[in-house]
Order: C-alpha cells, then sequence, then structure tokens
C-alpha cells in the first residue's frame, strides 16, 4: 500500500450529506491514511491534509508524507470517491471537483470530534492542488466550468478516462439534469481551520476566478515542473502563483514532467525527495510557528 517507514492507520469513512456516485441511497465513502510523526513531542502536532492527484490515491503520496511525518507533523491522505484507483472511476470523480475539498473539511470534522487538531494544513499534487487551495478560498468560475462540460471549451485529455464527458452525459443526459449536477460549483469551499497551502503541478488553475484568488489570506507554496504539459505553468500554476496574494514558489526542474511525481521510474529521481522536504520546511515555518 505504501513504501513509507510507518504504515498508516487506514478508515472508510461515510459523509451522510452527499451520496454514493454508485448507489445514491448510501452516503458518500471517504477512505482516509493517517500517520503519527516520527517523534512525539508534547502538545499536539500539527496536521497536514494530502489530496492525490486525479485517478490516484492517498496511499501513493507516500513521497509528500513521509518527509512531513519525519519532520513531526500528523499527516491525513484522502481517497476521493470516483476519482481512485483503489475503487474504481466515476465520471463525476474526474469532472465534478469541487467535491474534492467538501472531502477534506469532512474528515477534518470527523477528526475534530475525537480530539482538538491543532493547526493545519492542507497540500496536493496536480488536481490535488486545487483541492487544497479551495479549502482557503479559490472558488471555480461556473460558466467556464459549464463550457468545459458541454464541450464549448475543449477538455484536456484524461489517460485515466479518455471518454469522460460521453460517461457523464450518459449518466446526466438531460439539460436540467445536467444543470443540477452543477449547482454549487462555485461555492466558497474555505475552511478556517486551513492556515497554509502547499501545491505541488497544481491544476484547474484556467477555471478558477481571479477574485477569489486575491481573497486568500493563508501562506501559499507551489513547486510546478518545467516540462508539465499536463498542467502547464502557464495556463494551471501562472495564475495562483501571480493572483495569490500570499503566494510563492518556484520550478522543481526545467526538465521535470509531471509524470516525474508518480512514475516508478521518474526521469529526475530527486524530484519527489526534494519537493517532499521543501513542504516540510514550509510547513514547519507557517505551522509549527502557529503553536506559539
Amino acid at each position: 500500500m505504501t513504501t513509507s517507514g510507518q504504515q498508516p492507520l487506514i478508515r472508510l469513512l461515510h459523509d451522510e450529506s452527499r451520496p454514493d456516485l454508485r448507489d445514491p441511497s448510501r452516503p458518500r465513502p471517504v477512505r482516509v491514511y493517517q500517520w503519527e510523526p516520527e517523534h512525539l513531542s508534547t502538545g499536539r502536532a500539527p496536521l497536514v491534509v494530502v489530496s492525490h492527484g486525479t485517478g490516484g490515491s492517498g496511499s501513493r503520496m507516500e513521497w509528500l508524507v513521509e518527509p512531513l511525518r519525519r519532520a513531526g507533523f500528523r499527516v491525513v491522505a484522502l481517497d476521493h470517491h470516483g476519482n481512485n484507483f483503489i475503487d474504481g472511476y466515476e465520471p463525476e470523480g474526474f469532472l465534478h471537483v469541487w467535491d474534492r475539498p467538501r472531502d477534506a473539511s469532512f474528515v477534518l470534522d470527523v477528526l475534530a470530534r475525537e480530539e482538538p487538531l491543532g493547526p493545519v494544513g492542507a497540500a496536493g499534487f496536480s488536481l490535488g492542488g486545487y483541492t487544497a487551495v479551495a479549502l482557503a478560498g479559490v472558488r471555480l468560475d461556473p460558466a467556464l466550468l459549464r463550457a468545459v462540460l458541454t464541450r464549448a471549451v475543449p477538455l484536456p485529455e484524461i489517460p485515466e478516462f479518455p471518454d469522460v464527458l460521453e460517461a457523464l452525459r450518459k449518466k446526466y443526459p438531460l439539460e436540467e439534469q445536467l444543470r443540477q449536477a452543477l449547482e454549487g460549483a462555485e461555492a466558497d469551499f474555505t475552511d478556517p481551520r486551513v492556515r497554509a497551502v502547499f501545491q505541488v503541478a497544481p491544476g484547474v488553475g484556467g477555471l478558477v476566478t481571479r477574485a477569489s484568488l486575491a481573497t486568500v489570506r493563508v501562506p501559499v507554496g507551489i513547486r510546478w515542473g518545467g516540462a508539465d504539459t499536463v498542467n502547464p505553468y502557464e495556463v494551471d500554476t501562472r495564475p495562483y502563483l501571480e493572483h495569490i496574494p500570499g503566494a510563492a514558489g518556484r520550478s522543481a526542474g526545467p526538465r521535470v514532467r509531471h509524470d516525474d511525481f508518480f512514475l516508478p521510474t521518474p526521469s529526475d529521481p530527486a524530484v519527489r525527495t526534494r519537493v517532499g522536504e521543501e513542504a516540510a520546511a514550509f510547513f514547519g515555518q507557517h505551522l509549527v510557528r502557529a503553536l506559539g
């Protein structure tokens, strides 16, 4: 499941406020992987919530989890329903991206009922990068989103689900059904518990509103690949970097591709270790300091 030094506690939670995409009579499942810090200290360690990329799994985010754990953080990674390879794919899991930040807040609610959370950060790769920053107030542009879902604007290729739009139309064949499916897409998913965000090769930057980017009031760290053609810098990263007031970042390398963050044999074998350690340093600056 994971190659990290500590095996996670795996829990399957259910959000009663939203339906399962395969069986609407059942609640939405959210699988979580929980790690405790390598070195336990007095008091509650800060918590970082990690969101995987399109078609991935929280169980494969060890390159980001392990440096955080070694640095003294509690870490919780999620499996987003319909968009993880553990349970399989549903079109809404790939296209209804606004459900992802709701997953993260739901998990934080569950954990908060069990014990005090302390300072919280959010981190994510690719579509998980959008997920993390949506928790800080970034909102989708409903007009652009609708244009993509109705093919007025081309949808970038999704290798994990190449016929995703056709699959969505089969589930929502009528225009009214599609309209209802889009309800809430532009909502504000700010979670005030999140005090810092770290994005890696973030996605959806071209589908968020400029106004919402300007409202983000937490520090945001960003890393991207100089050779990323999946989430190109100009389309997906630049809006976050230039229009979030507290954003700062740098390229992870001119030859680093999107796939280098998950392929078994990346072209730059050190990039994941390097970026994971930079994420740990970022949260060390912004979350550990919050403990006072």
